[in-house]
């Protein structure tokens, strides 16, 4: 046993690039699911465990790890088989890089997470209860975001900006694309990352820009990334 919990959300894209990496490395772990729907992730007793009010949160050994792309890296220097950071300083250096930038890119995929069930489950609450329910997160920014999904919803011309962002990053990959993966060409940790964020644009914000026609080279690594066995077994469900 490899003494691995992982607090998770189903949909949540984080969550989703922790338990890539997990299933790659074929490492075991106790999948506890937190219901985002019903604030669990703010709850005091998931607060003692991640202060962020975040998901998803990974405990290994008794010691508590958040963000991601930490987990991910630490998953790599823990269990370095197979491999998926690069071997070269340099490539390592832009592997980090390109996940901070990825990263970044969270805001405009939450305009278009977060109008589902977060939405949905805010329309049945009355204002009191509303503003009880959003002054239990931790961070201003993800107040407001959740304030505007659950009472503001985004505007046409907001969803067009974040779409545009997401296709930027896009154009990228397809500039960055060689053999098997972004860095190096080899499939690895900024892969991974990314998987989560093609995903949703893949299954709902702009499919057609994942054709061959559009961008062949992000085609190609798309399919051959869905088709890996981990990435069924990481459970990318579809978001709606």
């Amino acid at each position: 046993m490899t003494g691995i919990v992982l607090y998770h959300s189903p949909k949540s894209s984080a969550s989703r690039r922790v338990r890539l990496c997990l299933e790659e490395k074929g490492l075991a772990y106790d999948a506890r699911v937190i219901d985002l729907s019903r604030q669990e992730q703010h709850s005091e007793a998931y607060l003692k465990i991640n202060p962020m009010g975040v998901v998803p949160c990974m405990i290994h050994d008794g010691r508590p790890l958040h963000e991601s792309g930490t987990m991910c890296e630490y998953l790599d220097a823990v269990f370095p088989d197979p491999p998926l950071r690069p071997r070269d300083a340099y490539d390592l250096a832009l592997m980090r890089n390109w996940i901070r930038y990825v990263d970044g890119l969270i805001g405009n995929l939450i305009k278009f997470n977060w109008r589902h069930g977060l939405a949905q489950r805010a329309a049945q609450m009355t204002e009191a209860e509303f503003q009880a329910m959003i002054a239990k997160v931790p961070s201003a920014e993800r107040k407001e975001a959740w304030r505007r999904a659950a009472r503001e919803p985004y505007t046409e011309a907001e969803l067009d900006e974040a779409r545009a962002n997401l296709l930027v990053m896009l154009d990228r990959m397809e500039g960055m694309i060689r053999g098997d993966g972004l860095i190096g060409g080899r499939y690895g940790l900024a892969d991974i990352a990314t998987a989560p964020f093609v995903r949703r644009i893949d299954e709902e914000i702009a499919p057609e820009a994942l054709s061959p026609s559009a961008r062949p080279k992000v085609a190609a690594w798309w399919q051959a990334l869905t088709a890996r066995p981990a990435f069924a077994r990481a459970d990318f469900a579809p978001f709606v």
